[in-house]
Parts: structure tokens; sequence; C-alpha cells
């Protein structure tokens, strides 16, 4: 995949352009394909029991886009995506491209104040969610924020705390259970749209490949999640050349128990299918392993993606012998390194010899670094792969800027199509991240071999990364200052055997005052994610500090590590 030259002694390489760049719109290609094999499945949604070819989604796609413009809705602006993985999920991808409105991917896991932060941060016109999940009320929640909208209209509603949402609509299961005040079906709204309906069509003439289409976001030092604005040319691209990698073909059928939330299964998974013709495969709403097993088998798929404790879960499931793995091949393991032990049980006993290695982050696309279906294994355990195609990547000191030597490590940089359009309405930020010359400073550390493979080897941000989810431990002190005993806290991450990292919170408390553990993590349910929520909480009457005053967040971790009896977790 790359164009290494041999002895080059800079950490620098790009990957080719034998294959151009597609400089279509989403709506566009996803219609080429579409017309080429429309009796084809294109998805599949296991727990739903749905099924359609690719002519059958595109005539609900096109439907669903006619109802999103009928509703009001404007080319350019932001309908929300609150929901777990269904066939909704893909239908919406699909129907806002072609509609030229921004899909804006909104974390389940999220609560109150995360949701309230993310639709007014971007002035979310619209919002379809999940109406509940497991222990989770999306729409309790949304009721919570905006109280006036018992009494209000579907399609105008009106609240102090969400001034810009005028819709939401839940995903019902056709007329199941009892309406709800304010909010419209999402079979109501789609029926309300019409697949032959001209106006979508020329909507979709207006549009160019350089537009935003979709907004995920990242949480930042600063401690506020940013709207990372990613256009049709970012991930399309990426998906088409993930898929490459991977060798897709319309015969493919890929299983993915991944979020859709996340590029993770909306780019490395919908598109990288639906630019190959290949059939997109849910097998749940959330992960459970016991069902990707069972969608494997049933569904004879072919390709299955992860993150590394979905691919043990699955292999250490005590009813995993009982299922026909054989007619896997591909797939994709990302999201944190692959212990070498646990690679070796996917390609023997999941039959996935040809699985790939993927690494990027959300601001790129998000991968610019993959391995091939015939990596070497050692390589596929030890590194994230070769630079991909189209792509430059750099390797920098990130004092002086200047690239390394290979084999020294430095902040990963990469430049190409697929650099976000930017942070939505942050310029600030977006130019801390991009450099004049358009390269990405991820904030990662690396490495590159002399085959131009690269290996992550730390962080420059103090990132944790708990169960494949990025946290900034800034972003939950600042929440954490909410609370009226918290005088001063600071929040690192330890090791941890199961999630690879857990959060602790270091919290001086306001003279005069007493708090618990147990009262700290009380203020945090409901209004923060699961996972953002510390499992170690220390009270402390000081923190380490340099003679300037920098806290020394590696002497917390220190002294943490020796009094848990804590190891850093490695993997080959």
């Amino acid at each position: 995949m790359t164009m290494t030259t041999p002895g080059l002694a800079q950490s620098y390489d790009r990957g080719t352009t034998d294959v151009p760049l597609i400089e279509q719109t989403i709506g566009d290609f996803f219609d080429a394909m579409a017309a080429r094999q429309g009796e084809r499945e294109a998805l599949v949604s296991a727990h739903q029991k749905r099924r359609y070819s690719y002519a059958a989604l595109q005539a609900e796609t096109n439907r669903l886009a006619s109802a999103l413009l009928r509703s009001g809705l404007a080319p350019g602006e932001r309908v929300g995506i609150w929901s777990h993985n269904n066939a909704e999920w893909v239908l919406m991808q699909l129907a806002t491209a072609k509609a030229g409105l921004i899909l804006v991917n909104i974390n389940p896991a999220y609560r109150t104040a995360e949701l309230e932060y993310a639709l007014n941060k971007v002035a979310c016109r619209a919002l379809v969610t999940m109406a509940r999940f497991k222990t989770s009320d999306y729409l309790g929640m949304l009721r919570e924020l905006a109280p006036e909208y018992a009494h209000a209209q579907p399609g105008q509603l009106a609240s102090g705390r969400l001034p810009h949402l005028r819709s939401v609509v839940w995903i019902d299961e056709a007329a199941v259970g009892a309406d709800e005040p304010g909010f419209q079906r999402f079979s109501d709204l789609i029926a309300s749209g019409d697949a032959a309906d001209p106006r979508v069509a020329d909507v979709q003439k207006t549009l160019k490949a350089s537009d935003p289409i979709n907004i995920q976001f990242t949480s930042g030092t600063t401690g506020f999640p940013k709207g990372a604005t990613l256009t049709h040319r970012n991930i399309l691209n990426n998906g088409f050349f993930i898929g490459e990698c991977m060798k897709l073909t319309p015969a493919d059928r890929l299983c993915i128990p991944v979020p859709l939330y996340h590029c993770f299964g909306m780019v490395l998974g919908n598109l990288a299918c639906l630019t190959h013709g290949s059939c997109i495969v849910y097998p749940n709403d959330g992960f459970d392993p016991i069902t990707v097993l069972e969608t494997v088998q049933a569904e004879k798929c072919t390709g299955l993606h992860g993150v590394p404790t979905m691919f043990i879960a699955e292999l250490d499931h005590p009813r995993f012998a009982e299922f026909d793995m054989s007619s896997l091949r591909t797939g994709i393991m990302a999201g944190s390194p692959c212990p070498t032990e646990v690679m070796k049980r996917v390609v023997d006993q999941m039959h996935l010899r040809e699985i790939t290695i993927a690494y990027g982050m959300t601001e790129t696309s998000p991968v610019s670094c993959q391995s091939s279906t015939d990596t070497p294994q050692d390589k596929r355990v030890s590194t994230v792969g070769t630079v991909q195609p189209h792509i430059e990547i750099k390797i920098v000191d990130p004092e002086t800027g200047a690239t390394v030597p290979r084999g020294t490590a430095g902040e990963f940089c990469t430049r190409g199509y697929c650099v976000m359009h930017g942070y939505w309405e942050d310029e600030a930020r977006t130019h801390e991240a991009i450099d004049p010359e358009q390269w990405m400073h991820t904030g990662d550390m690396a490495t590159m071999d002399d085959e131009g493979y690269v290996n992550i080897v730390g962080r420059i941000k103090d990132m944790v990364i708990r169960g494949g989810e990025n946290i900034y431990p800034r972003e939950i002190e600042e929440f954490l200052y909410r609370h009226p005993k918290v005088q001063d806290v600071q929040v690192v991450g330890l090791p941890d055997k199961k999630y690879g990292e857990e959060l602790c919170a270091w919290i001086i408390i306001k003279p005069g005052q007493n708090a618990t553990e147990d009262e700290v993590r009380d203020f945090c349910k409901g209004q923060i994610a699961h996972y953002k929520i510390p499992k170690y909480i220390r009270f402390v009457t000081g923190f380490p500090m340099t003679v300037t005053g920098k806290i020394q967040k590696f002497v917390i971790r220190d002294a943490m590590k020796q009094q848990l009896g804590l190891a850093d977790e490695k993997t080959a």
C-alpha cells in the first residue's frame, strides 16, 4: 500500500495514488451502486428481523430524505441521532447525505449534561432517538431537560435549555406502545415522505463532495467536546480504501457489532460495505457476544469487526464451540493494541486469517494506517500497519516539529483528503490541531520502522482509553468542579486488566465540608456517561506540583498504582 523509498532515514511515508479518489457525494455514489446491483442484499438487521436489498434500501432512503425535507429542514442544518445500532441509523446516515443535512452522532452513553452541550454546540434542529435502552430512558432525559415538550406539538418544540431543537423523532417498532406527547414516531416520519419526491434529486444536484455531512464529538483537553466536522469526500473515500484493504467484494457480508455513533461502525463498517456492494449485518443494537456468534453463523458472515475485548468475549463465551465460524475471512480489529495470543486465537479459532488492524482518529475520517490481508502476523500485533492511499504521514519531534529518524518516537501527523473540515465553529482549536501546511497533529506518540510500519507507543495529550472509549481527564475535572463541595480535582488514568485503563479522581474538598465517594458518584450518575465516572476516588489536602506550580499527574498516577498494587498492562 505504500511508496516507501528503501533506506529512507526520515519517518515519513505516503500512500499509493494509482486508484483515484472518489469525487462524488455519498448519495450519488450510493445511487450508482444501487443501479448496478439493486437485487443484492445490502442490509440485515438481525435483532429487528429486517432485510433490505440495495434497491429497497435506496427507496427507503429516498422516502426518508423526502420526509426530512418536507418537515422543513434545509440543507446545511444539523440533525442529531442518539441511538444504538439499527436499520434506522443507516437510513439516517444515507438520507441526511442525500438531503444535504449534517448528521450529528450523539453517543448513546451521554446523559443530560452532555446531551444538552452537544445539541446546543452545533444548533441541532431535529433529533432522532431511541425511546429507551436497558436502563437508559432517552425520552425521559429529554423531558428532564425540556419539560415544555409535554405541551408542545411535534415539530414545533421550544425550550429554554434547548433553544434550537424543533423536532424529536423516536424510533418505534411501527405503532407499538403509547404515543409520546410532543414527539413524533419514526414510522410516521418516514411514511410522510415519497420515494419518488423530485425534490430529493434536485437537492442532491446542488451538493458537492467537499460539503460537510457529519459531526462527531471528540473530547478535548479543555474539558468540552469538540465537533469534528467531516465531508462526503472525507468519509466516503476512507470507507472505500478501508474496504480495499480488506479486499471486500459484493460477495462479502460484514458483521458489525461496534457502535455506529463512532467512526468504527459508520465508516469502517457501513461505508466500507456500501462502497463495495457488500452486505451490512447488525447482530444486535448493543454488543452481546452470543448474538454475534449466532449471527455470523446464521448469515454466513465473511467479515467481523471489533475491539480486542469484543473478540475476547466471543472466544471465551462458554457456547463458542457450538457455532460454525468457517465462513469468516476478514474484518478489522481496532481501538487498542491486540495481544499476540488473542490474535492467534482469532486467526485459528475464528478463521479470520485475513483480519486487519486499523489506526486513526475521528478528525482523520478516521483511518490513516491499516494492515492488509497479507500482513505478517508479527506486524499485525506489533504495529498499526502502513499508510493508506492518498495520505501522507510523518513522525515529528513535538518540541521542534522536525521529522525524526526512523525508529525514533515522536508525534504522529497526517495530511491528505482524510483530514477533517475542522472543528464546528471553533477556528482557534482547528488551527491548534491542523498546522499551516495542513498536517493534522494527532497527539499520539509513534515510531516508524524501515518498512513503513507504524507503532503507536503512547500519548502526548493526557488521554485515557477505557474499553475503547477515549476520555480526556479535563472533561471529567470540569464536570466535578460543579459539585458544591469540590474545591479542586485532578483526574488520571490507572491501568486495569479488564478495560485497559480506569479513571481515578483526587479531590480537595472545600474547607469545613465533608464528602463521601458514593456522594461524588451519585452526583455523576445521569449527568455523564457511565464510563466517565471515576472508579477510584480519593480525598486529599493537596496535589504534587513543580516549583512553577504545574500539577504532576504522573506522581498521582504512580502513588495510586503503588497504593492499589496495579501494574501497567503490557501487550506484545
